[in-house]
């Protein structure tokens, strides 16, 4: 699917995210071992990058900061963020270090294995505070970040002070994505995270994830825990059950969007650009999280991420479409 990119914008970004970004290999054969592969396709890689990307997609001035090698992956990269409308002005390459490429198998509808290649350190580690712009980082609307960036220096350091340049305003995402395989262990990632969302007023993440931040397995405690420790919003993804988003004052749950997976990887990404979109429109909590669950939805039914980010038109179709089945079921 070619979508016409958005328009760079030079001024004020509505959507600046912070950290990975790489090479997506995904299988053209669906169902087998990578072993049996023989064809992949390209793509854009990496959650803060498809994140930029959906908010693009979605009518969104959108940056990411990022690092990435100095080879021809790398150059796919920024090429791919300035062909969706991402401004790459915040991307710069690091000498010695590969662009991460990352392999996944897809047997869906709910086992799709990542194969990281980030060695022997990938260069979105590598951003650094004294390269950060503050400027740009206090002055968007909604600045995401991912606990990824937590899991080694010079990164750990450029968050907490791209995060200081901020103080907490709103919108400053944490979006939890939690990898083991990108940490010591679990004790080391719970510690980073716990003092993470200290800076953050929004955190998003799954059970497992919520878990890791607060130590609580049930959403709602999860929740809880981290409204008490200052954030004021919390979506926490619940799968086929749906999506639990928590204020002060609101508690929204909103249902799993029916669809038939074929590679449910970049449906988080989707998630979180629509999730950006309806914070900044200011609409009311439900309907940002259903447009946001919608989101998901589609590119879960699609095969790659960057190139599947919905457009508006498409959440507001799939939304309405629900809904006369629901009334149809009624």
């Amino acid at each position: 699917m070619k979508v016409a990119a958005a328009p760079i914008s030079r001024g004020v970004t509505e959507v600046l995210t912070m950290g990975r970004a790489g090479v997506d290999l995904y299988p053209h054969q669906i169902g087998v071992s990578l072993r049996a592969v023989e064809t992949f396709g390209k793509y854009l890689g990496g959650s803060p990058a498809n994140v930029a990307v959906a908010a693009a997609r979605l009518g969104r001035s959108a940056a990411v900061i990022t690092r990435t090698g100095a080879d021809p992956f790398g150059a796919f990269v920024r090429d791919a963020l300035r062909g969706y409308g991402v401004d790459d002005r915040h991307v710069a390459d690091v000498t010695g270090l590969p662009t991460p490429v990352t392999f996944c198998e897809i047997r869906p509808p709910e086992d799709f294995p990542l194969y990281f290649y980030r060695r022997p350190k990938a260069p979105d580690l590598e951003i650094r505070a004294d390269e950060l712009d503050l400027a740009a980082v206090a002055q968007s609307k909604v600045f995401w970040t991912t606990l990824t960036g937590l899991s080694q220096e010079p990164s750990r350091e450029a968050h907490l002070t791209a995060w200081r340049a901020r103080g907490r305003k709103p919108y400053t995402v944490l979006d939890l994505d939690y990898r083991p395989s990108f940490w010591p262990d679990a004790r080391a990632a719970a510690e980073q995270a716990r003092n993470a969302v200290e800076h953050a007023t929004v955190v998003v993440g799954n059970v497992d994830e919520a878990e890791v931040a607060t130590g609580a397995r049930e959403p709602y405690p999860a929740g809880r825990a981290l409204l008490d420790a200052g954030v004021e919003l919390v979506i926490v993804k619940r799968g086929s059950v749906g999506v639990l988003a928590m204020t002060a004052e609101e508690c929204v749950e909103v249902p799993a969007v029916r669809v038939e997976v074929v590679n449910g990887l970049g449906a988080g990404d989707a998630f979180g650009g629509a999730l950006c979109h309806g914070l900044l429109a200011g609409w009311p909590l439900t309907r940002t999280v259903a447009f946001a669950n919608a989101a998901g939805a589609i590119v879960a039914g699609r095969l790659a991420c960057a190139p599947a980010m919905p457009t508006a038109r498409e959440i507001d179709d799939m939304l309405t479409a629900r809904d006369a089945e629901e009334a149809a079921h009624a």
